[in-house]
């Protein structure tokens, strides 16, 4: 096998590169000597295998030798720094980055493998062979996956399908995506797979002669205008052709672009006088045309991409490309190699730009699983283009809002936009872009996003810069509820957070474990610690609660205190009401209606409730509902909504229940600011002739 590759080497390597990659194979196979695969045949044949997969993407012969490695620190007595010893620092890291953490014990599979996905694109930022070595080795182990048993075939297939064909696919390798797609297909789902290729094939058997027709028809038009091109029928692949079924739920024989042509030419002037050429030959269907030369896809893929009206009807789909391209199109990232002053590979701007992004969803990534998550919202195939006022093209997923192009564009723009204009038109925030609109997004200063824009984010970018920002107010927010809170209980002891001295506070943060006073006043604020224990470590040194099962005084809901206060939904009390507030582990304090059915036994668990009252002035609006029987009219609903919105209240619901045939029961949950207003609304409603009866809803 080594001869093999080092011949293959020695058409594009100069020789002295060639011997370095042969020194690699000598130290792997010693490293792995005795070692077996499950196949039965020495280990070492799958790493040169790897590197045999590189070599033919031409790529240089430090990725090779890295590749001949990249199991020797993981599988091996083999560390880190004896291959920086042996081979050189770059090397070494290009081996790390592809090695699993395998020394960290981890509390779940899921737990270890996003471990293990964010350490290694964190080192293909720094240098993008790392993933260039996986998808290489992921392609191999692909290829010999038979050996391994259902279960464990299933699993790695399924982490082919999700991770690594689209991390190919963004990165523009069409060559190892489609091989990755195939073969993660026929092991995930073998039965589906192999009834679709037969069909394909008996359908290709039928079909053989139309191909042929079509392409010397193609050939002949070309040869008639005078390019120089080449024209082939397409294999179309089985696990794109089973995607665009699920996607537009058709059957095989339903399916437009199963006949499928690709043209290659010598220039971009040639392509476009080329698709003049076959729209004179066929008719084009309306709306099928695309201009990936113009606007080039995210991962660099460019291509002219038309369907036509074939012989008899038959729709065929055609690319037209330059030879470039098509080299582009096939091996991504891997057609742009080439270094600067020996140094670290360059990339080009469509990957350098999403190894940006992967920097900054890490930065506002809270955890490894979160990180993996934002990774694969991000992988997605299909794309919109966008513009800015001023011309500038954006690329985003299908399905992106108004919101993840504003943080496309910064995150600061993002987190400060209020409005937008689509096409000069102002439009909401959650609008879906298509392609070809022009969005200017609106900011103000000092707004800040919503949590409800989670609902509707579709980037990886737009949802890690969300969920950073909001847990950061979160922690502001849960500090200042946690100081309160400790001041009150300090006080119930005779003492004042002012006067807690350094002594006190140093051993109160080694009693909890904690490495400062504001994680402590966090850990309240969340509900994850008691107040009233904390208040006496900090006093007495002694964290035993006593006899006593509540708190001396109550705590004041002013309704400025953001996410860490929270109004249950179930009783939904508003200011003026009599309320207790509940502790919740993560969420802070839920406030609640003291004749809420849904407390429970909370009220006998003295360290999970606490008494609260309203300030003298609270802010905002609160949610709560109202029942309305009433008699059926026409036209009953809109009177009822005009007079509650005449009332200055928002409708958040409305649901409603027929009861006799003569009367409906209406549930309103409506936004008010007190009791008082909810009773103004009631007395307003209460005048209205068809109103039988009316009453708020508690629990």
């Amino acid at each position: 096998m080594i001869s093999d590759l080092c011949s293959y080497l020695e058409q594009y390597l100069t020789e002295e590169q060639v011997s370095e990659v042969y020194r690699a194979y000598l130290f792997g196979a010693e490293a792995h000597e005795g070692q077996n695969r499950l196949s039965g045949e020495p280990y070492i044949y799958h790493p040169v295998a790897v590197a045999r997969i590189l070599a033919g993407m031409r790529m240089d012969h430090q990725c090779l030798m890295a590749a001949i490695l990249h199991d020797v620190i993981e599988d091996t007595e083999t560390a880190k720094e004896q291959l920086a010893r042996e081979f050189g620092p770059q090397i070494a890291e290009l081996v790390d980055g592809v090695s699993k953490l395998t020394q960290i014990k981890f509390r779940s599979r899921a737990e270890a493998q996003a471990e293990n996905f964010r350490k290694m694109m964190l080192a293909m930022t720094k240098d993008i062979r790392v993933i260039m070595v996986k998808l290489a080795d992921r392609l191999h182990n692909m290829r010999t996956l038979g050996v391994m048993g259902p279960n464990k075939a299933r699993r790695i297939a399924r982490e082919t399908l999700d991770i690594y064909a689209p991390i190919a696919n963004r990165l523009g390798i069409n060559s190892i995506r489609h091989e990755l797609e195939e073969l993660g297909m026929a092991a995930h789902w073998p039965w589906r797979y192999n009834i679709l290729r037969a069909a394909l094939r008996k359908q290709r058997g039928n079909r053989k002669e139309v191909v042929s027709n079509i392409e010397e028809v193609l050939r002949g038009r070309l040869q008639q205008e005078g390019f120089d091109g080449e024209v082939y029928g397409r294999e179309k692949h089985v696990y794109s052709i089973y995607r665009k079924m699920l996607e537009k739920k058709v059957s095989l024989n339903e399916l437009a672009d199963v006949y499928a042509f690709r043209i290659i030419v010598d220039s971009v002037d040639t392509c476009y006088r080329a698709l003049g050429a076959v729209h004179n030959l066929y008719r084009p269907v309306p709306g099928r045309f695309k201009d990936y030369i113009a606007i080039p896809k995210a991962n660099g893929y460019q291509s002219l991409h038309t369907v036509l009206f074939g012989p008899h009807g038959l729709p065929i789909e055609i690319q037209i490309r330059t030879r470039e391209m098509h080299r582009v199109a096939e091996e991504g990232i891997a057609a742009h190699w080439h270094y600067k002053d020996a140094g670290g590979a360059l990339t080009p701007d469509a990957a350098a730009d999403w190894l940006r992004n992967l920097l900054e969803m890490q930065k506002d990534s809270g955890n490894s699983m979160e990180f993996l998550e934002h990774v694969k919202v991000d992988l997605f195939p299909d794309e919109v283009y966008v513009f800015t006022p001023r011309g500038q093209i954006f690329v985003l997923p299908k399905g992106a809002s108004v919101i993840d192009f504003a943080y496309a564009v910064h995150s600061d723009v993002g987190n400060q936009c209020v409005a937008a204009r689509i096409d000069r038109r102002l439009a909401p925030l959650r609008s879906q872009l298509r392609n070809g609109q022009t969005v200017e997004i609106i900011t103000k200063p000092n707004n800040r996003p919503n949590p409800a824009w989670l609902d509707f984010v579709v980037t990886g970018k737009a949802r890690a810069t969300i969920r950073s920002y909001l847990k950061r107010l979160e922690q502001t927010e849960a500090i200042e509820l946690g100081r309160r809170l400790l001041e009150r209980e300090l006080e119930t002891l005779g003492r004042d957070i002012s006067t807690i001295s350094e002594q006190e506070r140093a051993k109160l943060l080694h009693d909890v474990g904690l490495a400062g006073f504001d994680l402590v006043l966090e850990q309240i604020g969340l509900g994850n610690r008691m107040a009233k224990l904390v208040a006496r470590l900090l006093v007495s040194g002694d964290e035993q609660p006593g006899a006593e099962g509540g708190s001396a005084g109550s705590l004041t809901i002013k309704g400025t205190e953001g996410m860490v206060v929270s109004f249950a939904k179930c009783c939904g009390p508003i200011p003026g009401d009599p309320v207790v507030a509940i502790f919740s582990p993560g969420r802070g304090l839920v406030v609640h209606h003291q004749d809420c059915p849904n407390l429970g036994d909370f009220r006998r668990q003295g360290q999970s409730w606490l008494d609260v009252q309203w300030a003298d002035e609270v802010r905002g609006e609160f949610s709560t509902a109202i029942r309305i029987d009433a008699g059926n009219q026409r036209g009953m609903l809109a009177t009822i909504a005009a007079l509650i919105a005449e009332e200055g209240s928002n409708i958040e619901d409305v649901r409603s229940e027929e009861r006799d045939g003569l009367s409906t029961s209406l549930r309103f949950v409506v936004s008010v600011k007190g009791r008082k207003h909810l009773a103004s609304i009631i007395r307003r409603l209460k005048k209205v002739p068809f109103v039988l009866r009316i009453n708020r809803v508690i629990g």
